[in-house]
C-alpha cells in the first residue's frame, strides 16, 4: 500500500481531485491517502499559505497529488520545489483522440529544471525600476541533463534536445549548454542536439514531431510547456510531475481555473494522466497504462466528456465513464 499526500488546493482543483481518486479506486493498486491544506483559501482562514504540517506530510509520503493552488501558487507549489529539491519537471505533450490537437501524432516531453533560473525570486527595486537575478549552477544543470538522458534511455526513446539561449545569455546558458554535451557524452547512443529557444517556439508551430526528449532550464520550461498545451488541446489535457530524489509531485498544469470553480464542469483529464505520471513513477507500469487507455476511450468516444472537449458531461460524470471503463 502505497502513503500518498493529497493537496485538493483551490477552485477545481478539488473537483479535478475529487473526480480522480473516484477513478484510482478502481485500479489494482492499494492507497493509503492524507489529505493536507495548502493554497488561496487555507491563507485566507489562517494567513498562511503553505503550512509547515503540510509540507512534513509530503515528506513523509511515498508520492503528492496536487490539485491546484490560485494567487498563493508562488508561495505554495514554487516552495515546495525548492524546500523539497523536487529538481525535475517533466511536462508531457501528446495527441489524443476526440481533442481540438493540432496534430494527431505527437508525443514528446518536456524536462524542466525546476529550482533555478529566474524563478528563484531574487529580485530588487532600483532607482531605474528593478532588477531579477538568473541563477544557474552547475551541479543543478547536471542532474537535469542526466535526468533527461536517463528518462529517455529508460523510456525508450532516441534523442534529447537541449533549449537554451546561449548566443545572448553566454555565461548562465552558456554553462547550461556545455553541461549538457558532457553530460551527453555518457550517453553514446543517444541522439542529440541543441536548440535556441526562439527558433524552438517557431518548431514547435511548424515542426514539432521533430522532437522527443527536450531539456531547458526553469522558464523556458515553463513557457515551451504552455505553448506545448496549446498543440494538443489546451491545459485541460497536459498532466506535470515535480520529481526528486525522495518525492514525487504530481499535478495538473490548468491551475484553479476560478471562472468556472463551483460548476462541476472541469475536464478532469489533466488530473488523471498527472495520476498516471504517479503510477509511471511508483513503477506501477501496468496500472498506468490502464488508466491512461481507459481515458483514451472515452475521449475517443466523445459521448460522456466535459464541455471543453465538446460534450456536455460534467467532471464526475466523465470521471465514471472513465471508472466504468477500467471496471470492465
Amino acid at each position: 500500500m502505497y502513503k500518498i499526500a493529497v493537496i485538493p488546493g483551490d477552485g477545481i482543483g478539488k473537483e479535478v481531485m475529487e473526480a480522480t481518486l473516484h477513478v484510482l479506486e478502481a485500479i489494482d493498486v492499494e492507497f493509503d491517502y492524507t489529505f493536507a491544506d495548502a493554497g488561496d483559501e487555507y491563507m485566507e482562514k489562517t494567513g498562511v499559505a503553505l503550512p509547515q504540517e503540510t509540507v512534513d506530510i509530503v515528506k513523509s509520503s511515498q508520492a503528492c497529488l496536487f490539485g491546484a493552488a490560485g494567487e498563493s501558487a508562488a508561495d505554495v507549489i514554487v516552495k515546495m520545489r525548492q524546500e523539497l529539491d523536487l529538481y525535475v519537471n517533466l511536462r508531457p505533450v501528446k495527441s489524443y483522440p476526440g481533442t481540438k490537437s493540432l496534430f494527431d501524432n505527437l508525443d514528446f516531453v518536456i524536462v524542466r529544471e525546476n529550482t533555478e533560473g529566474l524563478y528563484i525570486g531574487l529580485e530588487e527595486e532600483t532607482e531605474e525600476g528593478a532588477t531579477a537575478l538568473r541563477v544557474t549552477t552547475r551541479k543543478a544543470a547536471e542532474k537535469i541533463c542526466k535526468y533527461a538522458f536517463e528518462y529517455a534511455k529508460k523510456t525508450g526513446r532516441k534523442k534529447v534536445t537541449a533549449v537554451h539561449k546561449a548566443n545572448v545569455l553566454k555565461k548562465t546558458d552558456g554553462l547550461f549548454k556545455e553541461t549538457f554535451y558532457k553530460v551527453a557524452e555518457d550517453y553514446p547512443d543517444m541522439e542529440l542536439d541543441d536548440r535556441y529557444v526562439d527558433a524552438t517556439a517557431m518548431f514547435f508551430i511548424t515542426k514539432p514531431d521533430m522532437f522527443d526528449v527536450i531539456v531547458t532550464t526553469n522558464l523556458f520550461g515553463d513557457i515551451l510547456s504552455d505553448e506545448g498545451a496549446g498543440l494538443v488541446g489546451g491545459l485541460g489535457l497536459i498532466p506535470s510531475a515535480n520529481i526528486g530524489d525522495k518525492q514525487g509531485l504530481f499535478e495538473p498544469v490548468h491551475g484553479s481555473a476560478p471562472r468556472i470553480a463551483g460548476q462541476g464542469i472541469a475536464n478532469p483529464s489533466a488530473m488523471i494522466l498527472s495520476a498516471v505520471l504517479m503510477l509511471d513513477y511508483l513503477e506501477e507500469n501496468e496500472a498506468a497504462r490502464k488508466l491512461e487507455n481507459a481515458l483514451v476511450d472515452v475521449l475517443a468516444e466523445g459521448n460522456v466528456v466535459t464541455v471543453d472537449l465538446g460534450g456536455s458531461a460534467s467532471t464526475m460524470e466523465m470521471a465514471a465513464e472513465i471508472r466504468s471503463k477500467l471496471e470492465k
